[in-house]
């Protein structure tokens, strides 16, 4: 967390600028402006609630796995998860909450939030044990990669950060690498803050814009501005493109553990 007296959201744009615009002028302030996101924060509303036009925070950890969609395969919600001492390559878990992890073989189905979010400013924290793997969908489409990828000199759309690739007939295509290796060492717990523009469509449902990722920020540092994502990246769980979907986790490359996940509704031009 960053000690900050306003999140983003309680900032007023100025007129007649271009939210990307006012976005990049806060990132260059060093993303002070990040939002809080500690299920202690006041204005919160449970997962189930709210719609796209709230001004309220959905915050999608907590006691339990409520507020994502079943099957939950072997997700499970618990008070710690480190990374083992005796086992570098899986989690040690303790019980309690506000912590969800995918299980103790590591492997198990994704899980995708009951609440779909448009455009949206996220807040994710995530931890994963040496040499694992996983990632974070929006809309369950377009992946920010999550992986170990502590000391990688020239990291790739494969690595901690990255926008995966997408896939078809002849291979992998648009994946976008981090600008630099923000990524700390495997046990550690690690940030992502996000703003995320979802694709626009006309009236007849035809797209007129890509899904845009305005900012992404790991651990502090500004990895991604105003990329455009054409349509689903790889493994998505879904191949169609919609105003709103669900958040996803992928759960099935590797020990993974999130907390402190909270979505803010929002609205750009």
């Amino acid at each position: 967390m960053w000690p900050t007296q306003k999140t983003l959201w309680q900032l007023q744009m100025p007129p007649r600028m271009h939210p990307i615009a006012w976005f990049g002028i806060s990132a260059m302030t060093g993303f002070g402006l990040i939002l809080l996101a500690g299920s202690s924060c006041r204005g919160e509303a449970p997962a189930s609630q709210p719609t796209e036009e709230t001004a309220e925070k959905v915050v999608l950890t907590g006691k339990d796995l409520s507020a994502w969609r079943e099957p939950h395969g072997d997700w499970a919600t618990v008070g710690k998860a480190e990374m083992d001492a005796n086992e570098r390559k899986r989690l040690a878990v303790a019980p309690g909450e506000g912590v969800i992890y995918n299980g103790p073989n590591g492997r198990t189905t994704n899980l995708l939030s009951v609440w779909e979010h448009g455009d949206v400013i996220a807040h994710i924290e995530f931890m994963v044990p040496e040499g694992s793997n996983s990632g974070v969908y929006f809309q369950g489409r377009y992946e920010i990669q999550v992986f170990d990828s502590w000391g990688v000199a020239h990291p790739k759309y494969s690595d901690c950060g990255g926008i995966y690739q997408r896939w078809g007939p002849q291979g992998g295509f648009e994946g976008h690498g981090p600008r630099v290796n923000a990524s700390r060492e495997p046990g550690q717990w690690q940030t992502f803050d996000v703003i995320f523009r979802a694709p626009r469509f006309d009236e007849s449902g035809h797209k007129i814009e890509n899904a845009l990722f305005i900012k992404v920020i790991h651990n502090g540092v500004l990895v991604h501005e105003n990329v455009e994502v054409t349509g689903p990246t790889r493994a998505a769980t879904f191949e169609d493109e919609k105003p709103v979907g669900p958040l996803m986790l992928q759960g099935d490359h590797g020990p993974v553990a999130y907390r402190n996940i909270s979505l803010k509704p929002t609205r750009l031009p």
